[in-house]
C-alpha cells in the first residue's frame, strides 16, 4: 500500500474549504496546505484538518507555490488539488483501492479532470492530468499560470475523475494579467503559453488580439497537436465574432491537416453550416462527427457530447428544417436515448408529438360531401 500526500495551494477558499478537506481526510495520509495570503477564515479551517499548513508570499507563480507545498510533502506520492475541486464517493472509494494496489514502479497517474457539466449536472467536458506523482523524483512543477508536471516515465491512466467546481469567477483577470507582466519584462512565451494567452484574450473578448496570437501559435514547429487543433477552433471563434465569416471555416479544415478529424471540430463546423442555414452541408458534418473516435487518452479537452448527443439532436433540427421529419424524428429518438432529461429533448417531444398528431388528423379527414 502506498502513502499519500495531498498538497494544496489557497487564497480566500473559506467556501470551499471544508468541502474538499472533508472528502480527502480518509484518503490523504498527510494534507499539505499553503496559503498565498488569505484574508478570510480559510486557514483557521485547514488547521481542523492538519497541522501542516504553511504561509507563502504570492509571487505571481502558481509553479512556485505548487513546488513550495509539494517539497513539504513526505509520503510516497504527492496529489496535488484546488480548493474548488469535489471528489465523490464513488472516486474517493476508487482512490482508496488505487492505494492498496497501486505499483510502486509507477511514476504518474493520470486522472480526468472534469470541468464542465451538462443540464443534469454530469460531466461533459473533461480531460487528463497528471494527479499523482512519485515523491523524491525530480518532478518539477513548470510554468507561471497553467502550471503543468510534464508526464514522463511509467504513467497509469485511471478512471477516476476529480471535478473542478468553481464557486463565482474568481478574478477573471488574474491569468491574463500574469501574460502581460511575463511579455512586459521582455519574456517570451513558449508555444504551450502562446496558446493559453490566446485563450485568455479570447475570453476578455480581445478578439482580433486573440487571433493574431493564435495565428502565430499555429505556425510554430514545437507546438502539441492537441493545443494546434484547439487553437484552430477558437481561432474560427474569434474570426465569426470579428465578422469574418468568409474565413471562418479555414481554420477547422486545416486542423484536419495536423491529425485524424476532431468530432469537436465536425460539430463546429456543422453549427457554421446551420446558422448560415445551409442545413445540407450541416448534415454531412455532424454525420462525420459520428464517425469520430473517441478517446479520453489523448490529454485532450475531450467534450464528450460531441460525439453522440450533439450530433444526434442537431441532425434532427437540420433534416427537420429541410422536411425530412421522419428522419428527424429517428435523430430525436438517438438524442432522447442518450440524454432523456435534456430540456431540448424535450421540447423536441413536443413539437414531434404535436406535429404527428396534427398529421394523422388530416389524414383521418374525409372530403365534405357535395
Amino acid at each position: 500500500m502506498i502513502s499519500l500526500s495531498v498538497c494544496m495551494i489557497v487564497k480566500n477558499e473559506e467556501k470551499v474549504l471544508d468541502r474538499i478537506l472533508s472528502q480527502v481526510k480518509a484518503i490523504a495520509d498527510e494534507i499539505i496546505i499553503v496559503d498565498t495570503g488569505s484574508c478570510d477564515g480559510t486557514k483557521s479551517i485547514a488547521k481542523q484538518y492538519t497541522d501542516l499548513v504553511f504561509d507563502f508570499k504570492w509571487c505571481q507563480d502558481f509553479s512556485a507555490a505548487r513546488n513550495f507545498s509539494c517539497s513539504k510533502a513526505t509520503k510516497d506520492y504527492f496529489m496535488w488539488l484546488d480548493a474548488d475541486d469535489v471528489i465523490t464517493p464513488d472516486n474517493s472509494k476508487k482512490l482508496l483501492e488505487l492505494k492498496e494496489s497501486l505499483d510502486p514502479s509507477c511514476d504518474i497517474v493520470m486522472m480526468k479532470y472534469a470541468a464542465g457539466f451538462d443540464e443534469q449536472d454530469r460531466p461533459s467536458f473533461s480531460y487528463y492530468r497528471e494527479r499523482l506523482i512519485k515523491n523524491n523524483c525530480g518532478y518539477k512543477w513548470e510554468g507561471k499560470v497553467h502550471e503543468t508536471i510534464a508526464p514522463r516515465g511509467r504513467l497509469l491512466y485511471s478512471d477516476i475523475e476529480i471535478e473542478h467546481r468553481k464557486n463565482g469567477s474568481g478574478d477573471p483577470d488574474r491569468n491574463l494579467n500574469i501574460y502581460e507582466s511575463i511579455l512586459s519584462s521582455g519574456e517570451r512565451l513558449e508555444p504551450r503559453h502562446q496558446f493559453y494567452y490566446a485563450r485568455e484574450l479570447l475570453y476578455h473578448k480581445r478578439y482580433r488580439e486573440a487571433a493574431d496570437i493564435f495565428e502565430y501559435f499555429l505556425k510554430e514547429p514545437d507546438g502539441w497537436i492537441e493545443n494546434k487543433i484547439d487553437a484552430c477552433m477558437q481561432l474560427s471563434h474569434c474570426y465569426e465574432k470579428l465578422g469574418k465569416s468568409d474565413i471562418s471555416l479555414l481554420p477547422l479544415f486545416y486542423s484536419f491537416a495536423l491529425d485524424v478529424p476532431r468530432a469537436e471540430v465536425c460539430c463546429t463546423i456543422g453549427n457554421l453550416f446551420t446558422e448560415r442555414q445551409l442545413y445540407k452541408q450541416a448534415i454531412y458534418w455532424y454525420r462525420r462527427a459520428l464517425e469520430c473516435e473517441y478517446s479520453e487518452y489523448t490529454g485532450a479537452f475531450v467534450q464528450k457530447e460531441c460525439y453522440g448527443f450533439i450530433p444526434y439532436i442537431q441532425l434532427c433540427v437540420c433534416y427537420d428544417r429541410i422536411g425530412d421529419h421522419e428522419k428527424a424524428y429517428e435523430y430525436h429518438k438517438l438524442s432522447e436515448k442518450l440524454n432523456p432529461d435534456s430540456e431540448a429533448v424535450r421540447l423536441n417531444k413536443q413539437y414531434f408529438d404535436t406535429l404527428f398528431k396534427n398529421s394523422t388528423e388530416q389524414n383521418n379527414r374525409t372530403p365534405n360531401s357535395p
